[in-house]
């Protein structure tokens, strides 16, 4: 649970560790399965690594799935949302693509946004798995991301997700202030670091791909299920984001978790199962 501290330290120049450990107790299901396989998708910045998480015991095709991570941008490391992935296996019946997209210093806005829209409309064409039901998550970043492809899809004519589940999403990169509880996870540091290494560009911070929520409009966008936690720094700009969906007419269900901040599936263990199956729920509904 120490992803931001430990991008900071790689942006000073300092050690930092390799692996994230955040969500090895939270694995309430599917940790049975077997490891994932790797799979290498084409996309505008070329071939972007997944893991793709299945039941071997399964005998038809499973409807699909495509996950991004967290980290800010600045982490790359899919394995931080291992027990996600196997946790809709299980209880989803889905299989999971987890994308290991490109980030900062290596690469800025936009690669990692288009890389997760190639992605997705690559998965929407390619796999023996059942294409025409697909459906995107994404945590912090990650969600960003996703709510990035699907805007992107609807610009470009690809075919959308039957559901957009984004957990405390990053959805305005343009705006400064992100008034929080003393003690936020997330701190203005953190947020000035992710501007000032992906989101270098000034200019485009308000474009709708970096910061969805100042799209000109959501008509259209595929139905979303929406998670954000109470002390949480980007709370604000998710709820906003709601709004907008409900406003736009576009089917939206809001799940905002009480006394919990950005790791928002941390805490007690029957909290964060319930949130897990709440949001499993809605993928395999959708």
């Amino acid at each position: 649970m120490s992803f931001l501290a430990d991008a900071q330290a790689v942006m000073t120049g300092a050690t930092a560790r390799l692996t994230v450990h955040y969500g090895r107790d939270r694995v309430f299901a599917g940790g049975d399965l077997p490891q994932p396989e790797r799979l290498k998708i084409p996309t505008r910045h070329g071939r972007v690594r997944c893991e793709v998480y299945s039941d071997p015991a399964r005998t038809v095709p499973a409807p699909v799935h495509v996950h991004l991570h967290g980290g800010a941008f600045l982490m790359r490391y899919p394995r931080m949302d291992d027990f996600w992935c196997r946790y809709l296996v299980a209880e989803a019946g889905v299989t999971v693509v987890n994308v290991d997209y490109d980030v900062a210093p290596r690469r800025r806005y936009p690669v990692a946004q288009e890389q997760a829209h190639d992605v997705l409309a690559w998965v929407q064409q390619n796999g023996d798995w059942d294409r025409t039901r697909l459906t995107v998550s994404g945590f912090s970043a990650g969600g960003n991301l996703a709510a990035s492809a699907c805007l992107q899809a609807a610009d470009l004519g690809t075919p959308l997700p039957r559901l957009q589940l984004l957990g405390v999403p990053s959805l305005d990169v343009s705006t400064v202030d992100k008034p929080a509880a003393a003690g936020a996870m997330i701190s203005p540091a953190v947020i000035d670091l992710v501007r000032k290494t992906y989101f270098r560009d000034v200019e485009r911070r308000t474009e709708p791909y970096a910061s969805p929520l100042l799209a000109a409009t959501l008509a259209g966008q595929p139905p979303a299920f929406v998670v954000t936690a109470s002390r949480d720094r980007l709370r604000a700009e998710a709820v906003a984001y709601v709004a907008r969906l409900e406003a736009a007419g576009v089917p939206v269900e809001h799940l905002d978790l009480p006394g919990r901040d950005h790791y928002f599936l941390d805490g007690p263990a029957e909290d964060a199962g319930r949130a897990m199956a709440t949001m499993a729920a809605a993928v395999a509904n959708a």
